[in-house]
């Protein structure tokens, strides 16, 4: 493992244990999420720079687009269930009901 990849892989990590052990909120739950798409894009755009391939940019950017589009429906829901139920504490939303 080069010292490239530990930065990285200790962000993904973190965020990994700070999903899994703090979900209280909905919208620390998002910004887990964000930051692991984030480390995910920083590994992805760093593995052509050091490979020496030729440039291969189209997978970080659709993956870019395609993590502003899980915040964008992410932060939806939110404000969603924040009408709804007014908080976005997770234990009271109920997912069997419609």
């Amino acid at each position: 493992m080069s010292p490239l990849h530990l930065p990285f892989y200790t962000a993904f990590t973190l965020s990994t244990l700070g999903l899994t052990f703090h979900r209280t909120h909905l919208i620390s739950a998002l910004l887990c999420l964000e930051s692991m798409m984030l480390s995910t894009y920083l590994t992805l755009s760093a593995w052509p720079i050091e490979n020496q391939a030729p440039s291969t940019m189209l997978t970080p950017v659709l993956m870019l687009t395609f993590s502003a589009c899980e915040a964008s429906t992410g932060l939806a829901m939110m404000v969603a269930s924040t009408r709804t139920h007014g908080s976005d504490h997770l234990h009271n939303l109920n997912l069997l009901q419609c």
